[in-house]
């Protein structure tokens, strides 16, 4: 798998992918009805940095990287991350987030910080965990789950600084 940066041609893909995850409103914020037009500002706006997981010439999934806050919060950075359904289990958050953290060490982040991980979302909560993350807070009944009603979301956190750029 080859994590590089996201071209306007990958959209066609990346939207494919973005519609399949928001549309059982149990991980995302997005609505399932969000526009191209939306996911294209929020995944390629300019001053957004997003790679893509590219598999046999297959986008799996794909991230942005983008500091948390302006200014004086600028430090830290944040992450928003989607995975295909098709290849769930197969390895692709976990490449695209030690990729991501090394991307950010690059950048010059010190920490990075996920604002709103849904407390349901077990197996992204265990792989942010294996890979450094900590709870830090808890939104109670912050997402409205399709199927579940409202649930807790968690910010979760980590400083970059063992993370070793090549």
């Amino acid at each position: 798998m080859q994590i590089r940066r996201a071209t306007e041609a990958d959209f066609v893909s990346m939207w494919s992918i973005f519609h399949a995850v928001v549309a059982s409103g149990d991980t995302y914020v997005f609505a399932p009805t969000t526009s191209r037009e939306d996911a294209h500002v929020y995944w390629l706006n300019p001053g957004i940095t997003t790679f893509v997981a590219d598999l046999k010439g297959s986008i799996v999934g794909f991230y942005k990287l983008i500091p948390n806050q302006r200014d004086l919060g600028s430090h830290v950075a944040n992450a928003s991350f989607m995975v295909s359904p098709a290849a769930h289990g197969k390895g692709v958050g976990k490449a695209m987030g030690e990729h991501c953290l090394i991307e950010a060490r690059k950048a010059g982040y010190q920490a990075l910080q996920f604002n709103f991980v849904v407390s349901t979302n077990k197996s992204a909560i265990a792989l942010w965990k294996k890979l450094g993350f900590a709870i830090v807070g808890t939104l109670p009944k912050a997402f409205n789950h399709q199927q579940l009603g409202y649930v807790d979301a968690h910010v979760m956190h980590r400083f970059l600084d063992d993370i070793v750029v090549p």
